[in-house]
């Protein structure tokens, strides 16, 4: 895909001057494409549906105890695997 700008840019580029494109116009080809991409990125950042106040706090709590009880659920299995390896071992 990459590909296929660069050789329309290189074509279009050719077509004006009738020859290989000149630092300068890639120059600017390049900066160009840049600024389309801060364009394009502001045009879709548009359209994003942001979350409520009150949609982020409740996500937030919910990640933290789900955070907290996976974190209490393997100190448990790690407490019972280690003694059960230790009353194998007969440490």
């Amino acid at each position: 895909m990459a590909e296929n700008k660069k050789t329309e840019a290189t074509a279009k580029a050719q077509d004006k001057k009738g020859k290989k494109p000149s630092f300068l116009d890639k120059v600017k080809g390049f900066f160009g494409r840049i600024v389309k991409y801060f364009k394009d990125t502001k045009s879709e950042l548009k359209k994003v549906v942001w979350p409520s106040k009150k949609d982020v706090k409740t996500n937030t709590v919910t990640v933290i105890i789900v955070v907290i009880i996976a974190a209490v659920v393997l100190i448990l299995l790690d407490l019972v695997f280690g003694g059960v390896i230790q009353l194998m071992i007969g440490a």
